[in-house]
């Protein structure tokens, strides 16, 4: 059972359903509206505990109804919470378009996740240091994951790196970088490669690796993924699946292979097709940490 450290955002998300996008000055009214328990960092803690990963959260909430919300839904995944600590400002919140298509435009209102602090990074040093592999993303500050990734460095603990929502990554930040998971956009942020097909992927993942990562895998959504190692590199094909809600596709895909990846990558182009299956379940129902599966499920797809 691998032993995963989450570092990132705890979000309630507001769903709003259209048919599709309203132009500029244009008034639209909405299919429906719901609320669901979200933000990448949980995302991805719930889908390595449901996959059967003992599973850390390092996070911060507000003392308000929506961070009671995401702290029990973390304990309902049996996800050790004690690293989340409390900040006077409201829980992070994120509003979703979500269209009839089943494509997503989200905003995101950071809240107590931009407080997390270097001091409760301190605090949580045993977790990481006792993990196989430590996450994290961006919508918590930059400053703070790069810390952890140092703490975890230190301690020979495997880094891993959701460069999302998009951003410049400092170079100290990739050189302390296992793992890196662009998706095609993130990675021509990252790379100024623009990543359409196989060869292209490849560019970018050398590139990656030049600066200081030492793997990569780039998700393309409903194509696959590609991967990329010191020693292999290879596409693995997404399944084909009728999408309903593609919120949480990149953290289902993540969380999931985390629960699966050996710490020398030598099983990464097994767990990505574990992570792959996981992903497809979950653009097929609606909302972010409702629709991600357990291993069970995705084990019963297979």
């Amino acid at each position: 059972m691998n032993k995963v450290t989450v570092l990132g955002s705890l979000n309630v998300d507001t769903i709003l359903k259209i048919n599709r996008l309203p132009k500029p000055g244009e008034t639209m009214q909405m299919n429906s509206k719901q609320n669901a328990g979200g933000g990448k960092g949980a995302n991805q803690a719930i889908a390595a505990a449901r996959c059967g990963a003992k599973t850390s959260f390092i996070g911060k909430i507000g003392n308000d109804a929506n961070g009671a919300m995401m702290l029990e839904l973390l304990k309902e995944a049996e996800i050790d919470t004690d690293a989340i600590t409390y900040s006077a400002s409201g829980t992070g919140q994120a509003f979703i378009l979500l269209q009839e298509s089943g494509e997503n435009s989200i905003l995101v209102y950071g809240g107590a996740n931009q407080e997390l602090s270097l001091e409760d990074i301190d605090q949580a040093q045993a977790k990481i240091a006792a993990s196989d592999f430590l996450i994290t993303q961006f919508e918590t500050p930059l400053a703070g994951g790069k810390y952890a990734f140092e703490l975890a460095k230190r301690a020979g603990v495997k880094t891993i790196l959701n460069p999302a929502p998009a951003k410049q990554v400092p170079p100290e930040m990739l050189s302390l970088t296992d793992l890196i998971t662009p998706n095609e956009t993130e990675a021509q942020a990252l790379t100024g490669i623009e990543v359409k097909d196989e060869v292209s992927c490849q560019q970018a993942a050398q590139k990656l690796q030049a600066l200081g990562v030492k793997n990569v895998i780039i998700t393309l959504g409903s194509k696959g993924a590609f991967y990329q190692t010191k020693t292999t590199h290879g596409f693995v094909p997404a399944f084909k699946v009728q999408a309903v809600d593609t919120t949480a596709a990149g953290d289902t895909f993540l969380g999931s292979l985390s629960s699966q990846l050996d710490t020398d990558f030598t099983n990464i182009e097994a767990a990505i097709r574990f992570a792959n299956k996981a992903s497809s379940l979950a653009v097929q129902k609606l909302g972010a940490i409702p629709s991600i599966p357990t291993y069970a499920e995705i084990s019963a797809n297979n």
